[in-house]
This record gives C-alpha cells, structure tokens and sequence, in this order.
C-alpha cells in the first residue's frame, strides 16, 4: 500500500471518530477528542459547568504579554513569566463574580538580550515597585461566551481604570477538579502610569489563564 493511500485512509478513519466524538467524547470525558485517558474531562464553551467557588490560576498554563509599538514599524512583545491571581466564580450569577490579579515586574522578558533588565529597571522601576496588580470592579456579561470585566491596575505606583474584553476559551470538570479558562484583551494608556513619552502608543495587555476550582 502506497505512502499516500495509508494518509487518506488514516485521515478518513479520523474523520470517522471525529463525527463519533459526542458518543465517544462522554466516554473518555467530557467533550474530548478521540484517545484522551479515561478521567480527563476537556473543556466545554458552557461557563456554566464550572461550578460556584473560588479558583486559583493555573499557572503553567496561563501568560500575561504586552504588546508595545515599536517605533512605527512593528509591535514588541514582552511576556512576564510570574503572575499569580484569584478568580471567585458565580455561574447563575456571573456579575457578582470577582478577580484579583498580581504580577512580577522583574519577570518580564524580552527577544533582545540584555533589554528585559533594562525595560524592569529603568521604565517599570521594578525595584521600587516590584508588583502590578489588578483588582476588579464589575463583571458584565454579553452573550454566553464574552464579557467585561472592569476594574483597577495599578502600575509604578499608580492606579487607574482598565477594563478587559474577555472570551470564555472553556469550563469543566477538569482533572482532578473543575476549570475555567479564558483570554482577556485590554489598553492602557503608558502616561497614565508616569511612563517616558517614548510609550505614547497605547499599550495591549493580553492575558490567558486556566483556573483550577479551589477545596
């Protein structure tokens, strides 16, 4: 049997079990693919099947990046590798939901050698100021899967008003307890925060973080 005919079969059996998945999926775990052990349960776009309580990020499987024009010509990337935050998760009720969110300035890292240590010390003041944080105010629901959630960021010693766009990615049992996951996308304003005018571009803050249902 030739290379090509063993690809088209093995992609047509794929096909197969992939239309069998609700079936198949229940078996193995929640809305799974095909193969994944007994015990796992995949996430769902169904907020709802993350049951009431307090959840604790995840965090090998959350990032916080910024995203700070270059000069014109393109966008920079700078992730901060230490973050942590509390998410108290209210389905029936998700406006009465909270978040609390904290990350290590000194963590950032950056593509070219040498900058992150510059970017923590002489533009974040990371020494003087080791933390941001982030603390909310409302969470509004806009449809099943995006919301608002409003709050406070304090950078550098100041505080002002963020608020992010956020998307359900997904919610279930989990492995071992529930999860809900998402990506959340706000701008700040670098002047706000007392940053040099060289940062006079708004500045885009990317978040996605898995939360584990606490106790």
């Amino acid at each position: 049997m030739s290379n090509l005919m063993k690809t088209l079969l093995a992609a047509a059996a794929g096909l197969a079990l992939s239309q069998a998945a609700p079936a198949s999926a229940l078996a193995a775990g929640g809305a799974c693919p095909p193969g994944v052990p007994q015990g796992i349960f995949c996430g769902e776009k169904d907020a709802s099947l993350a049951p009431a309580g307090t959840y604790a990020m995840d965090t090998q499987h959350a990032a916080v990046v910024a995203r700070v024009a270059h000069m014109g010509y393109s966008i920079s990337v700078f992730r901060f590798d230490k973050a942590k935050a509390t998410l108290t998760w209210d389905p029936a009720a998700p406006a009465k939901s909270s978040v609390t969110a904290s990350v290590e300035t000194a963590s950032i890292t950056s593509n070219v050698p040498g900058f992150a240590t510059e970017i923590a010390d002489k533009y974040l003041m990371s020494k003087a100021n080791p933390t941001a944080s982030f603390t909310s105010t409302a969470f509004r629901r806009t449809d099943a899967t995006h919301g608002q959630v409003e709050g406070r960021l304090t950078l550098m010693g100041k505080t002002a008003p963020l608020t992010f766009d956020v998307v359900l990615v997904g919610a279930g049992k989990g492995f071992g307890a529930p999860r809900i996951g998402m990506t959340a996308r706000g701008w700040i304003k670098p002047g706000d925060y007392g940053m040099p005018a060289v940062f006079a571009d708004p500045i885009e803050l990317v978040i996605d973080a898995e939360f584990e249902k606490q106790g």
